[in-house]
């Protein structure tokens, strides 16, 4: 085989060992959460901080004239998105400390709906009638998920439903994230993109850290450690992976695959935290994850036509 061709062959697969690689460090993020003891906006703050101070030397080495050429409009874009990113860990982050990983995980992956139906609104994307049976079908998965815990079952958490409505936030949150970049990463390389969003975060955090009155500092190394892995791993290895991905696969494609998230979350919580989904929570995320198939499967259709 010749050089030319392994090159063409590892070109062609490195998008998806980028994805795949990406969808486990994500999976890692909710334990990683319930690891730590400090506050759930501490623990936000410092998972974007730290993942912006590893990105930005690299930004400022290799994307220095990137920056210059940022329109104001681009810095308004890029800063509503960093809030609609810091309000989504700041959500969801809560959501962790009060229902179960596997409910939580499984409900914030529910953004791709309201990426189908914010891309509808404002990007006036034709919403097909797949697109509306596969949101329906996710709310009933919803439903079907938030009344077992209410019912007592769930196997975390001191307030379900407030958590499962938390992670219904977050994910409401994230698809805002999302949109923005969609538009924004047509023009945008990869690591000034999210080196401004993350910074815009990082600040929203900080806001909000400062105004809970929680403390920033006086905590014990295993804290620290915990913060720079959510940092490297979800942060870096998972969501900013996820964003190269984009450029080089059908978003569809890789929305399909953070359903692998959930999956990989529930097992590890089983396994390093001995949470045993329910059966409600097993059901209703199936069917949570059925609806965001069809709905993500509709738009790659779109995306082909």
């Amino acid at each position: 085989m010749s050089t030319r061709s392994v090159v063409g062959i590892e070109r062609g697969t490195l998008p998806f060992v980028a994805l795949g690689v990406a969808v486990v460090a994500v999976s890692t993020s909710a334990i990683l959460v319930r690891y730590s003891a400090a506050p759930s906006l501490v623990k936000a703050f410092y998972r974007v901080l730290f993942t912006t101070l590893l990105l930005l030397p690299f930004a400022l080495v290799r994307h220095r004239d990137a920056f210059a050429r940022l329109t104001r409009r681009d810095w308004l874009a890029a800063g509503a998105g960093g809030v609609a990113l810091a309000l989504h860990f700041a959500s969801w982050f809560a959501s962790l400390e009060l229902t179960s990983v596997a409910a939580s995980v499984t409900i914030v992956q529910c953004q791709v709906l309201f990426v189908a139906a914010g891309a509808a609104v404002f990007l006036d994307e034709f919403v097909t009638r797949r697109t509306v049976a596969g949101m329906l079908l996710a709310l009933v998965g919803i439903v079907v998920l938030s009344v077992g815990d209410a019912s007592g079952g769930v196997v975390a958490g001191s307030a379900p439903l407030l958590g499962d409505a938390l992670a219904v936030a977050g994910a409401a949150f994230s698809a805002g994230y999302v949109l923005v970049g969609r538009v924004l990463r047509q023009r945008i390389a990869l690591i000034p993109y999210v080196v401004v969003v993350y910074s815009a975060c990082t600040i929203v955090l900080l806001a909000l850290v400062l105004a809970d009155g929680a403390a920033l500092t006086n905590y014990p190394p295993r804290e620290w450690v915990l913060f720079l892995g959510m940092a490297v791993g979800p942060g870096v290895f998972g969501h900013t992976v996820l964003n190269w991905a984009l450029g080089h696969l059908e978003s569809s494609v890789v929305s399909a695959s953070l359903l692998g998230e959930p999956v990989g979350s529930a097992l590890l919580a089983l396994v390093l935290l001995g949470e045993v989904p329910t059966a409600a929570t097993v059901v209703g995320g199936v069917v949570i994850l059925a609806g965001i198939t069809v709905v993500a499967r509709a738009r790659g259709r779109r995306e082909r036509q």
